[in-house]
């Protein structure tokens, strides 16, 4: 019997289809904030580190502002210009990392509330 074989099966997780995109965006954003507190605490050995966590922390919101700036996204419009704001905050912050005049503490905020969100937990009081 011939069966065709996708060539991606080899590489991809059989349940991927089945978990919802909320649940595999928080896992993004639990990944790579946890990869920015950890390269934080040792930025002073390893700081490539560091600017490799920031770099796919920016990755990961270069890819939802893009996402929400596309015509057929369904989200409501202000939630998508919320979105897009914090990518441009990021953005700027990352930046100040970099120039050593800012901490990781509030991206990690940023993305700690995102998740909160996909959880469906809303905003902390």
């Amino acid at each position: 019997m011939n069966v065709l074989i996708h060539p991606k099966s080899g590489y991809t997780r059989p349940d991927a289809t089945l978990r919802p995109m909320r649940s595999i965006e928080y896992d993004a954003f639990a990944r790579v904030t946890q990869r920015l507190s950890i390269s934080w605490q040792n930025r002073k050995s390893d700081f490539p580190g560091l600017v490799q966590a920031l770099t796919d922390n920016l990755g990961l919101w270069s890819t939802l502002a893009a996402d929400v700036a596309s015509p057929g996204n369904t989200l409501p419009s202000a939630l998508r210009a919320q979105l897009f704001y914090l990518y441009e905050f990021s953005e700027i912050h990352t930046r100040r990392i970099l120039e050593g005049s800012a901490a990781v503490d509030v991206l990690i905020d940023v993305n700690t509330a995102i998740m909160r969100g996909l959880r469906g937990q809303g905003v902390a009081t």
